[in-house]
């Protein structure tokens, strides 16, 4: 390299830029991106999964945004029609990236480690992206924790615009609640001592982590800070596997320099997931109807999130010899029934790939079940209270 490069120096028009998602993802070329995107007027935009709002990254002056994962960041420019969110579960998305969605450019935080450049709080679907041969145009930070388990990037595919201090996003969770904890208790039940255990984010996921009481294996997408408790309890099992880190300052300092985080290609692979020591999925919902189907990602009015690995992991765990799909979630929020006759929105994961439905209440095995057994456990679960929804 040669002189100072900037972002602008790299891109072209009619280009369609990638910007590394994550807690990680590198807000220090936001502004540039944007101001570039406006001069050019035809680039466009791939997002991946934002754990926070980003207004320094303005998808307006695209000619089409684009997001493989719809999380929490992006509710208001997906509500806003600035953002389209891409039906895919997450193992799909490299087979996404590598056909019709390929990037010409990907925009990317990383580390330096022993010489070598690696992503740092994050691999998701980065690498590879990378070894494929897309460029890279980088930030290095020095605050970001070393957690990927891979080799070294390819330099000669880096251009490093810049280095920067800005520590990676904190996710912290909420405290879990009385229900949340009834939950809890029922699902640990159902937990053998050495299976691999994939959970998903939020208070209901650290519950379960945390009412866990016999050792285990992490095998997830997210690595919340729940791990590290699990980890002083001594009740963790060998190095977890993930792909993104979400939590706060105390799970980077003790992800850093452990090699947790994979490419989704590995972590999301249906084949490893079923092979091998039981899986036992932990995955949540925002509503589920009467036969069993599940909606993970929002209400009629809003998005909380995209499809995810939510299918992925349930349909590994269903398949897996002595492994259990379990979808635990609360009878009502807010005083309002979550069973429902329909869902507010597309089916996330099918009913033949949930195994267990838990409550507060206890839970109901739903595997050998007819439709309309399936059925009459879910309803007797919920006590009857079954909220009537329109057609949509």
């Amino acid at each position: 390299m040669s002189g100072s490069p900037v972002l602008g120096d790299l891109v072209r028009p009619g280009m369609t830029v990638a910007v590394a998602d994550g807690s990680g993802s590198p807000r220090a070329l936001y502004a540039e991106l944007s101001e570039t995107a406006a001069r050019h007027g035809d680039l466009r935009l791939i997002l991946g999964w934002m754990p926070y709002p980003e207004p320094g990254l303005d998808p307006a002056p695209f000619a089409d945004a684009r997001t493989v994962m719809s999380g929490w960041g992006l509710r208001g420019p997906v509500d806003r029609g600035l953002v389209r969110s891409v039906v895919c579960r997450l193992s799909a998305v490299p087979a996404l990236l590598a056909g019709p969605l390929r990037p010409d450019l990907l925009l990317a935080s990383l580390v330096r480690h022993d010489g070598g450049l690696y992503l740092g709080a994050e691999v998701s679907w980065m690498r590879g992206l990378i070894e494929s041969g897309v460029p890279v145009a980088a930030v290095v930070s020095t605050a970001a924790p070393h957690a990927d388990a891979g080799p070294p990037l390819p330099q000669a595919a880096v251009t490093v615009l810049a280095e920067v201090d800005d520590p990676v996003r904190e996710v912290p969770t909420a405290v879990p609640t009385e229900t949340d904890d009834r939950i809890a208790a029922h699902v640990a039940a159902l937990v053998p001592q050495g299976a691999r255990v994939q959970v998903g984010p939020g208070r209901l996921g650290a519950a379960m982590l945390a009412a866990l009481r016999t050792p285990v294996f992490v095998d997830s997408g997210l690595l919340p800070d729940a791990v590290v408790d699990l980890d002083e309890r001594g009740l963790l099992l060998g190095t977890p596997v993930a792909t993104f880190l979400a939590g706060t300052s105390r799970l980077h300092a003790w992800a850093h320099r452990r090699r947790v985080l994979h490419p989704i290609e590995f972590t999301h692979d249906p084949g490893r997931l079923s092979n091998g020591t039981p899986l036992i999925a932990l995955n949540t919902a925002v509503e589920i109807d009467t036969s069993g189907q599940v909606n993970a990602e929002g209400t009629a009015h809003a998005v909380v999130g995209g499809v995810g690995g939510h299918p992925d992991y349930a349909a590994a765990a269903a398949r897996s010899p002595n492994g259990l799909s379990i979808v635990a979630v609360a009878t009502a929020h807010r005083g309002v029934s979550t069973l429902v006759t329909r869902l507010a929105r597309p089916v996330t994961t099918g009913a033949h790939d949930v195994d267990v439905v838990v409550t507060e209440r206890g839970a109901a095995d739903l595997r050998g079940l007819s439709r309309a057994e399936r059925s009459r456990a879910v309803v007797e679960l919920w006590n009857g209270d079954v909220r009537e929804t329109d057609p949509v």
